[in-house]
């Protein structure tokens, strides 16, 4: 009772001398004001508290608390940053986006105390796609407000997202035509600068060996970081920037194995670095981390140890070193400098003759990449981190084959398969195993994200034309979709993927009579599992440009309809070359041949591979991989393994048939391909103007056989591949939404298994639609196709299924029956015209009703009779 008298009567005296009881806005700022004097990692939590407590009154919030909460989530974040909480510095920035966005509040810099660095963050965590939009929209408030120090600001981080990505010469034409153009202070140039230079160091390394290298490249490399420091060193501000410059002249001289000046830079950015006020604790890691890079490389390895404990003791909470160098695993997070020390080590322990204690330490590695790909919302920003994964599976398969050589234990060969396995279409993988079992509330926002993406995209395409605010609409209902998402993802368990059962692919394999040969394509080496008769094989050959060239060469021939008529002796010998090269089986019991291609192998028609080498010009005289097996491909072993089995019943087809006729795009001969399918299956056939994307997803999900004769692109780096309806051209990527669950798909058109290739994932064509939809069976061509032989070989497609009852046998037959068939001319028996189509899927034979009701039948007279019989012995 003496409390709240003494309370009220407070109150009263604060009344009567005109003071005003405190808001829950000044309760809020005094809260912040309090906690920045004296930050601690406790007082962070007491601010959470607050967070919380302010959402627990049901009260309506004004505007001014609303702001006032936007400040509290950005210093929560700036300082959850500073004591090394990277996630929840991320959570934090997202909420305050979040509240300023939602409810339009004004008189506060957003971009510079939100925006910016939740951009910088996502940059650090390899969110590619999110700190992208995230730039973009801050860049386009900007570009509005006229305000050029935040633009410029911008275009930096932008082309600091484009060169993690791997896309330097995007970030390399941003940052020369920002210097070419705007006004710029000498700052704000020598930052620029600094970045191009990084840049073109990204570049050299990606350079793709059939292009040549930029003019006066090496020049204009180090000239760009000598041209950043003069334009820093005049201001004091620009300490981290000059020490940043050092740093990577530094980086630059260790690769031209420069040891001496690389020294004396890094010396000169450790200067800098330390003269720098408030470094975050990750900066100063990745500072030490790059220490002993330095001293690796010039075989220092001890020191090099030392540098890498100190980045450990850093960025982990409880570490410890006295038992081990290695951190528990319980301790990790998703951290890229955690990451690249890890990196380093093992292979400091590979260096010391430690094969086991490296392949202890990358497993440490593989654990922090799962923690990263449960934290990853977007495609784009899974399959660079995917190429990041593949990078040290190539070095732990390199360990297991070293191992397997040295102690002959088959298990190391196992384990190294089962790395490669996780890598193949990994994304794709991820993607149709948790669609299982997700709720419909994330199925609908991974829909409308991907519906945002696409209208994106389509503005993009139009160039000069697109509308800038639209995209940046466009954007801005992305990133609300995509927080969303995030949260109904925090109450998901986090998905870890699991090792294949070797047993059973052993026991699929023999059951269908099949061998795999399974490719890994690293940076070094071009490595091969093959599997047959319950045993594995690992091999390897070069994967340098000499070797790939030889393919390349191959695949030339493929180019346009003529390049093999106009040189079948050429074809001949590097058709042999190549088979030579990719050490395919030879002489082998099982005749069906599983192929997991990589890389560029995943464009290569394998069974147009000359076998045995002859003199003949005769296309259907020459010895093919084709003559020696029945082959079929898939993305990875565990598609092949977990393939649903074919149905029983009668196939019907869904065809859709655009024709396009009396315009550019006719297709006069898929109005025979039309007819000789009808003639043999029964199916609903849309054509011409009724051949429309709404009428194939309408009617998709009801028949066992999708088949699309059309157009269809592969589009290029900039262009995603599509298909054309008779009334819209659709990205593949439109096609992750349907809902279809077909026996199998046939992709009739150009280029529908091509398209942006990675590695790790595949190529981005046409055909992955159709998997990311749920088609496991697809039949689908590698380059333009011709309309005439395209009918014949789909005619002879469809009658070969009806007569084998396997999609596997009748791809495999219909090539050898075009080649045997006496009246198309040798000049379109090339290779060119039967050999573009390429099964993925099942091996099995489908089981023939008809004949199991004859069995059944059968079977039960003969039950009949029997019982008929021992009842007359009685």
């Amino acid at each position: 009772m003496t409390r709240i008298f003494f309370f009220l009567l407070l109150f009263s005296t604060l009344i009567v001398f005109g003071q005003k009881p405190l808001t829950q806005e000044d309760k809020i700022y005094n809260a912040v004001d309090a906690f920045v004097a004296h930050p601690s990692i406790d007082g962070l939590q007491n601010l959470t508290k607050i967070e919380k407590d302010f959402y627990k009154n049901p009260k309506p919030k004004s505007k001014n608390e609303l702001l006032a909460m936007v400040v509290l989530n950005c210093n929560i974040a700036y300082y959850q940053n500073q004591f090394n909480q990277t996630h929840q510095a991320i959570s934090s920035y997202e909420k305050a986006w979040q509240i300023h966005q939602k409810n339009k509040l004004q008189d506060y810099d957003i971009i510079e105390y939100c925006l910016k660095p939740l951009g910088n963050l996502y940059t650090v965590l390899g969110d590619y796609d999110n700190a992208e939009n995230t730039i973009k929209q801050y860049y386009f408030i900007a570009e509005k407000e006229k305000n050029q120090l935040q633009k410029v600001a911008a275009i930096l981080n932008l082309s600091n997202v484009y060169q993690s990505a791997g896309k330097a010469d995007l970030a390399i034409d941003l940052l020369e035509k920002t210097i070419r153009t705007e006004k710029l202070s000498n700052t704000q140039k020598g930052n620029l600068l600094n970045n191009l230079g990084n840049n073109y160091v990204l570049s050299y390394k990606n350079t793709d060996i059939t292009k040549p290298i930029r003019p006066n490249f090496f020049k204009n490399l180090e000239k760009s970081y000598l041209d950043a420091i003069q334009l820093l060193k005049s201001d004091k501000t620009q300490t981290e920037t000059l020490a940043n410059c050092y740093r990577n002249l530094s980086a630059l001289n260790a690769q031209w194995h420069n040891f001496e000046l690389a020294n004396s830079y890094f010396e000169k950015a450790k200067k800098y670095f330390f003269e720098t006020l408030n470094v975050t604790p990750r900066k100063i890691a990745k500072f030490k981390y790059e220490e002993a890079l330095l001293l690796f490389q010039q075989q220092k390895l001890a020191e090099s140890s030392t540098s890498i404990s100190a980045v450990f003791k850093i960025l982990i909470h409880n570490y410890s070193n006295k038992k081990s160098i290695l951190p528990n695993q319980n301790l990790l997070y998703a951290e890229t400098v955690l990451l690249d020390a890890l990196d380093l080590q093992a292979e400091i322990f590979q260096k010391q003759n430690q094969p086991k204690k490296a392949l202890e330490t990358y497993k440490l590695s593989f654990h922090i990449e799962d923690l990263f790909a449960n934290l990853l919302v977007y495609e784009n920003s899974k399959i660079i981190n995917q190429t990041r994964v593949r990078n040290r599976t190539e070095k732990c398969i390199s360990i297991y084959d070293f191992l397997y050589q040295k102690e002959k234990k088959i298990s190391y060969l196992e384990n190294a398969f089962q790395l490669s396995e996780r890598t193949k279409s990994g994304v794709l993988k991820s993607y149709l195993t948790q669609n299982k079992i997700i709720s419909r509330k994330e199925k609908i926002h991974l829909e409308q994200l991907q519906n945002r993406n696409t209208e994106i995209i389509k503005e993009q395409q139009k160039g000069a034309l697109a509308d800038i605010s639209k995209i940046n609409e466009a954007i801005k209902k992305q990133n609300e979709l995509m927080l969303s998402l995030k949260k109904i993802r925090l109450k998901n368990p986090k998905f870890i993927p699991e090792n294949l059962d070797l047993n059973a692919l052993f026991s699929k394999l023999e059951k269908d009579k099949a061998i795999m040969v399974y490719y890994f394509s690293g940076f070094e080496k071009m490595y091969y599992f093959t599997l047959e008769n319950e045993q594995i094989k690992l091999n390897s050959f070069s994967n340098n440009a000499h070797s790939i060239v030889k393919i390349w060469q191959f695949l030339d021939y493929f180019s346009d309809a003529n390049a093999i008529t106009n040189n079948i002796k050429g074809y001949n010998q590097y058709g042999k070359i190549a088979f030579d090269l990719l050490k395919l089986p030879k002489n082998t019991i099982h005749k069906n041949l599983l192929i997991i291609p990589d890389g560029i192998l995943n464009f290569l028609p394998f069974e147009a591979l000359i076998s045995k080498k002859s003199k003949t010009t005769n296309f259907a005289k020459m010895h093919y991989l084709l003559n020696d097996f029945r082959i079929a491909y898939n993305n990875s072993a565990t598609f092949y393994l977990n393939a649903k089995p074919l149905s029983a019943e009668q196939q019907t087809v869904l065809g859709i048939f655009p024709v396009f006729e009396k315009t550019d795009y006719a297709l006069t001969f898929s109005k025979t391909e039309l007819q000789s399918i009808k003639k043999n299956f029964e199916g609903r056939f849309f054509e011409n103007a009724t051949a429309t994307f709404d009428n194939f997803k309408r009617n998709a999900s009801t028949y066992s056989i999708l088949h699309l004769s059309t157009h269809a692109s592969a589009g290029d780096i900039e262009t995603p591949a599509s298909i054309k309806f008779y009334d819209q051209e659709i990205l593949y990527s439109e096609l992750y939404n349907l809902k279809i669950n077909p026996e199998l798909v046939v992709l009739s058109a150009c280029e529908t298994g091509i398209g942006k290739l990675y590695k790790s994932e595949g190529a981005m064509s046409i055909a992955r639609g159709f998997q990311f939809a749920g088609a496991q069976n697809l039949l689908f061509s590698l380059w333009k196709v011709n309309d005439y032989t395209t009918s014949v070989f789909m005619d002879n497609f469809y009658k070969n299924y009806k007569k084998s009852q396997s999609y596997f046998e009748a791809n495999a037959n219909t090539k050898l029956d075009f080649l045997k068939n006496k009246s198309i001319p040798n000049a379109k028996k090339s290779p060119y015209y039967w050999s573009a189509f390429v099964y993925y899927g099942e091996l099995e034979t489908k089981k023939n009703t008809v004949n199991y009701i004859f069995y059944s039948i059968g079977f039960l007279i003969l039950i009949g009779l029997f019982l008929v019989f021992n009842r007359s012995r009685k």
